[in-house]
């Protein structure tokens, strides 16, 4: 186990919860700094992503055990600050973003433990914002298209669900890869995955798609339900079908001749750094929406349980000072 370097505090500030509930239930706090055991780093966190698995984890409905008290929170960005045995992919005084644990939690707090095999060195072209944004649902996208669905240049990809966060950066990843981009959406959404990079798009609320979409060799299924049954008929023999959802029927993958799966997100620093590379290539955008402070994490649970109006884009949680009134 490492020793915390003389100029980082004793405690930190987290937001936590003791009791599983509502939003009412998290309490900024001081804790002690957590120390990096093998294969860990501390990272003193610039900001925190918030995705709606926070909010099954806050209440109680996470699938993985989540022993209380806790600390909310999974994608961050941040710079390393003590580096435990073991680690060789990052050092002291690098920049990083990626997710901490695989029970993602830990990650709202001004100093946060995250696992060596889950971060990456953030993309130099996006600031610490920016960077806490994208881990989730950029490597969500990633595996969804090249190590589940194999897709290569030349093929053609339909993506359900193409203005989610998940959704964008598969259009961008599937469009830089040499794929054809054809996405379902809503009719307001539509000029907005246009410029992402999409070859066709489908307004759902007016149009079939499975009149428009046909041959395809992967659908990418961001959205289940009737949409997944109804894309089975437009794969290809051999085609794949990937939700991020749930599990197609296997007997639709059987009569179509393709195969079918569905897979939770295995965030790796060799992910992170494939797509960090990509981004500092130029040609893809991130959709940061609102920006909270620490100490509004109340406010942002909130909108995870629809008690606000939500806004669009990917919430982001900043450790910066809140400035005074």
């Amino acid at each position: 186990m490492a020793i915390l370097p003389a100029n980082v505090p004793q405690n930190t500030t987290a937001a936590r919860v003791h009791h599983f509930g509502g939003p009412e239930n998290i309490v900024i706090e001081q804790i002690p700094t957590p120390t990096p055991d093998r294969d860990e780093v501390l990272v003193q966190v610039a900001a925190a992503g918030v995705g709606p698995w926070d909010g099954w984890i806050r209440a109680g409905n996470s699938v993985l055990p989540q022993p209380l008290p806790l600390t909310l929170g999974s994608d961050l960005s941040g710079v390393v600050v003590a580096v435990g045995p073991g680690v060789s992919n990052c050092k002291v005084g690098d920049a990083i973003f990626g997710v901490t644990n695989k029970r993602f939690t830990d990650a709202y707090a001004h100093h946060a433990i995250a696992q060596a095999n889950m971060i990456a060195l953030k993309p130099d072209s996006l600031d610490a914002i920016e960077a806490a944004s994208i881990p989730v649902i950029a490597v969500t996208a990633w595996q969804a298209l090249f190590d589940h669905g194999h897709l290569k240049s030349g093929q053609s990809v339909l993506i359900h669900g193409g203005a989610g966060g998940v959704g964008a950066f598969a259009i961008q990843f599937a469009k830089k890869a040499g794929a054809r981009v054809i996405t379902t959406t809503s009719a307001k959404d539509a000029a907005y995955v246009r410029k992402l990079g999409a070859d066709v798009v489908i307004d759902y609320g007016s149009q079939r798609f499975e009149d428009i979409a046909k041959d395809v060799d992967v659908v990418v299924d961001l959205v289940g339900g009737d949409t997944q049954t109804r894309s089975f008929p437009l794969l290809k023999k051999g085609g794949i079908l990937v939700s991020a959802v749930s599990a197609p029927d296997q007997t639709l993958a059987t009569k179509n001749q393709v195969t079918a799966m569905f897979f939770l997100v295995d965030v790796t620093s060799a992910a992170l750094s494939d797509i960090a590379k990509l981004i500092d290539g130029g040609g893809i955008t991130t959709n940061v929406g609102q920006t909270f402070h620490l100490d509004d994490v109340k406010e942002v649970h909130e909108i995870l349980e629809g008690k606000r109006p939500r806004p669009s884009g990917k919430i982001v949680i900043t450790m910066a000072p809140k400035p005074l009134p």
